[in-house]
């Protein structure tokens, strides 16, 4: 398994994300949108699309995030399983499993803009190699990652989900 990992992370040149994992943008669409009045709280122009290539390894963790204004798209390459946990604005929270086997679970999964986002190998699993676009593309002045105990003020009712996936 630490073959494979340590194939995978020299073949595509991924960096090491300090909150766990690996990662390398691979794409940044030439093709910009404008957003909107910044001043207004709308969003600046923005690369149409963004491509990272981004692998978890057993004991690291993507930490509840959003992206505001931007939706995104999971893809499972190889490895796997690998659990999406998202909670939405309204308190909706569900769990969702990437895997290869779609008996099992998506290939693909897209979550909107502005959902709180967390992803954790699945029991079992010794790596996930996934790609995640982002449209209207990643910046990170769009880019929230929380504490705790921000995230609990906001939904109690996740307070344990939030403290295991959540940033201290």
């Amino acid at each position: 398994m630490q073959d494979a990992v340590q194939r995978i992370i020299e073949r595509f040149g991924l960096e090491p994300r300090p909150e766990g994992g690996y990662y390398r943008e691979v794409f940044r669409s030439s093709v910009t949108i404008d957003r909107g009045n910044a001043q207004r709280g709308q969003f600046p122009r923005r690369a149409a699309s963004t491509l990272v290539y981004f692998l978890l390894t057993e004991g690291s963790l993507s930490p509840l995030h959003r992206v505001r204004g931007s939706d995104e798209l999971w893809h499972l390459y190889s490895g796997g399983p690998l659990e999406i946990h998202t909670l939405h604005a309204d308190g909706r929270y569900a769990r969702h499993l990437l895997d290869s086997d779609p008996v099992r679970g998506e290939p693909a999964l897209a979550v909107p803009g502005g959902t709180w986002q967390a992803a954790r190998l699945a029991p079992g699993a010794g790596f996930a190699f996934t790609g995640c676009v982002v449209a209207p593309g990643f910046d990170v002045a769009d880019f929230e990652m929380p504490s705790a105990d921000l995230l609990v003020a906001e939904h109690p009712q996740h307070e344990r989900l939030i403290r295991e996936l959540a940033r201290p």
